[in-house]
């Protein structure tokens, strides 16, 4: 009986602070520095990574140069790839250089140093996707990665997430429960 009266005065107690001004303040600035830390967490994974050199997308597109000279693994398998030094030089060779980040490349190349290129566009561990599917679906590189060709640097984009994913794929298998089975079981994109 003892216990259950100590309880009741615990309870009261916790009530009695709880309607106090300083908790209700301490509570809402705590709630707010939670909110607050999430998203700039959100906008932070949202930016694009310092690249070694900035290079310019919508340049390299407007002279014809398409995404899978550069990106060869999309034919492949799950990553893309990135150019290695060499590709970039073998057009780059040829072109006087004008600039600092052309520059950059033609040092690497003379030091034999790679370039530490950042990727862009990650998919977490537990997310199994490769690309040759979607390229053999006739997908361009656009519907997923957007107007890179519009970009100077690649850019994250927040719509690449599971259920932008899944809006694609019942939106391409509409009318074949077969298809819609296949791309919508867990196990084709998480194993």
């Amino acid at each position: 009986m003892l216990e259950w009266i100590k309880t009741l005065n615990l309870i009261e107690k916790a009530k009695a602070l709880v309607k106090k001004p300083v908790f209700l303040l301490l509570m809402g600035l705590l709630i707010v520095f939670f909110l607050c830390s999430a998203s700039y967490g959100i906008w932070l994974i949202q930016q694009p990574p310092q690249q070694p050199i900035q290079f310019n997308h919508n340049v390299h597109v407007g002279f014809g140069v398409q995404c899978l000279y550069c990106h060869p693994g999309a034919w492949k398998g799950k990553s893309a790839g990135l150019p290695t030094q060499t590709k970039c030089w073998g057009c780059h060779q040829q072109i006087p250089i004008k600039d600092e980040e052309q520059q950059k490349l033609a040092d690497a190349v003379a030091t034999n140093t790679p370039i530490q290129w950042i990727p862009v566009f990650i998919m977490p561990d537990f997310v199994y996707f490769n690309h040759r599917p979607h390229i053999a679906a006739g997908l361009n590189c656009e519907t997923c990665h957007g107007e890179i060709s519009r970009e100077t640097v690649a850019q994250p984009l927040p719509r690449l997430n599971m259920g932008w994913c899944l809006h694609c794929h019942r939106t391409r298998a509409a009318g074949d429960e077969v298809l819609l089975t296949k791309l919508t079981d867990c196990g084709t994109c998480h194993r």
